[in-house]
């Protein structure tokens, strides 16, 4: 059901223009419902204190800011100025094009210090080893200076639609007739798409029930600058990262303003509370706990080579420090290795039993190269361990599904409500943030496609950013489409394109900082676990924001796309 920032992502920048940008660097040279918090909670003082406690770097206490006239200021470039290919931004969100340069330099400094002490921090691609020995070339997450201004009103809108889609995924996830026949066409022409459904197909024959069913899931929109609507880009429902990072962010602008504040006119209190990572990691001991097993191990399947490690490893360490639970990490290859199923169903590795199965990896077909991952992939399925996310909570969130669900009537019609929603409110607020979304055996669609290709993106059944379609690349492809007259349409869905607001920006990478145009995206954490009939949890999860320069298409912040961002609540 969706598109991994159908266009933001984070590590080194990858194929951007930024000739046609307005670009300044400073570079540094010293060597249940919904449960939002707008404001600090209990929650959140919680969340504080354990970071404090668990981070290797936050020993101290002591103000980093202030710092930088005892060591010397910074020299930065001057800010040039250059027109975007969309136009000068309209609305400066902060009003950073008035920010003194010095306030700016001393602000960049605060925040590097800053990240560095309390692990906002991901492996730098240039040190070799850096993703796959923990503290070997360590660097700052991409990270946007400021908060990005938000409107509250629509920020409460995402945050009541979590539950609802954490619902509706588990409702379409055991539906399997319908995840079968809604993604018959795209088998017959995506290999990846089609072992996933081989997969489901099987535990379909074997009847496998999962009893104990755990969601964490991302829900990602845009606000659409014309129309003023909140536009879902889609639902994560396999490895919705940054649950980690994304909690320090917020609390680093808090931090920034809480010193900075008063000079920039800003308030601290209007960057909400996020505690994802406490709640990603809650959620999950709490399935570990029904899976009733003390000496049970939650296995996070991982990557050879991960450099958002840390995101990950935030999550183990809460879990630990709050839950006592203990986690390992394996590639599929070790899993297919050293996994074995005893005929309870019992899922052990390396001859350790395993509770829950959580993947950080599987969405992609890079993550398959050989017949080892896909026997393990079936291997954890038919287990009895609890599975994030089972292999029919996977389908679920492709985009053909996503695509089917927001059809007419589907949502709507009796039967189908009585299958996915009950409740007609809930429908009709799903509803309002679907985006136009066609598959491509839409001849009508698929010619206003081609005559105005920038107003579309063509998706992929892909994840993790990079993998979409744009501008005359959509003309080019669907006029060869249509010219061979093939099934290879099947393997794609048309999306409108969601044009929203550019503002100025401060993009922190590399530990240069970069004065852009930008626009972002809103992720929303759900988290929902159920026993059989009844559920345990089900609520909005904390927040995701992503910024990247107005140019690119693309949006995944460890793809290479996009900075880390905040929200300042207007």
């Amino acid at each position: 059901m969706g598109v991994r920032y159908s266009s933001l992502s984070l590590c080194s920048p990858t194929h951007q223009n930024h000739q046609s940008f307005r670009l300044a660097t400073f570079t540094c040279d010293t060597k249940q419902k919904s449960n939002f918090s707008f404001y600090p909670t209990d929650k959140d003082r919680i969340f504080n204190t354990h970071y404090r406690r668990v981070s290797l770097f936050a020993i101290t206490q002591f103000s980093i800011c202030g710092l930088h006239s005892r060591i010397g200021n910074l020299k930065c470039g001057r800010v040039k100025e250059m027109e975007t290919r969309q136009g000068i931004a309209t609305k400066e969100a902060l009003n950073l094009q008035s920010v003194d340069q010095d306030l700016v330099q001393k602000m960049v400094y605060d925040a590097l210090v800053w990240s560095s002490l309390h692990g906002l921090v991901v492996g730098d691609r240039s040190v070799q080893r850096s993703g796959k020995v923990p503290g070997v070339g360590l660097v700052h997450a991409p990270f946007a200076l400021l908060p990005v201004s938000f409107p509250e009103s629509h920020f409460r809108e995402a945050c009541e639609l979590a539950p609802i889609f954490n619902e509706l995924v588990d409702r379409v996830s055991l539906d399997g007739k319908f995840l079968q026949e809604s993604l018959s066409r795209t088998k017959k022409v995506d290999p990846f798409t089609s072992r996933l459904l081989d997969i489901h197909s099987k535990m379909l024959e074997l009847n496998k029930k999962e009893d104990i069913r755990l969601g964490l899931h991302r829900s990602d929109y845009m606000l659409d600058e014309q129309t003023k609507s909140l536009l879902q880009i889609e639902v994560n429902t396999i490895s919705s990262s940054f649950s980690g990072l994304s909690c320090l962010v917020s609390e680093l602008h808090r931090s920034l303003l809480i010193h900075y504040g008063e000079r920039l006119g800003l308030d601290s209190k209007k960057v909400p509370g996020n505690s994802a990572v406490i709640q990603f990691a809650e959620a999950m001991a709490k399935a570990w706990t029904e899976y009733n097993n003390a000496r049970a191990l939650v296995l996070v399947v991982v990557q050879s080579e991960e450099h958002n490690m840390y995101d990950q490893h935030w999550l183990s360490s809460v879990l630990k420090e709050r839950h006592n639970v203990t986690t390992i990490r394996k590639t599929l290859a070790e899993i297919d290795a050293e996994g074995e199923l005893l005929p309870d169903g019992t899922l052990l590795v390396g001859g350790q039993v395993i509770a829950v199965v959580y993947f950080r990896a599987g969405y992609a077909p890079t993550d398959y190269p050989s017949e080892s991952e896909w026997r393990a992939r079936l291997l954890m399925e038919q287990s009895s361990a609890v599975k994030c996310p089972s292999i029919s909570y996977h389908l679920a969130g492709t985009k053909k599904i996503q695509q089917e669900l927001a059809k007419p009537n589907v949502l709507e019609s009796f039967l189908l409500v009585s299958r996915f929603l009950d409740n007609k409110e809930d429908i009709a607020k799903v509803r309002k943030c679907f985006a136009g979304l066609w598959s491509l055996d839409d001849s009508e669609i698929v010619s206003k496609a081609i005559e105005n290709p920038e107003l579309y993106v063509m998706k992929p059944q892909r994840e993790g950013g990079g993998n979409n379609i744009y501008g005359e690349d959509v003309k080019e492809t669907l006029l060869r489409l249509k010219k061979d007259g093939t099934d290879e349409d099947a393997a794609y869905i048309l999306m409108q394109r969601i044009f929203p607001s550019v503002s100025l920006t401060f993009l922190m990478r590399d530990g240069i900082c970069h004065k852009d145009h930008a626009i972002s995206e809103l992720g929303i954490y759900g988290a929902y676990l159920r026993i059989k009939e009844k559920v345990i949890m089900n609520e909005q999860s904390g927040y995701l924001m992503r910024t990247k320069v107005a140019s690119s298409n693309e949006g995944g912040v460890a793809a290479g796309f996009a900075v880390l961002d905040s929200l300042y609540l207007t």
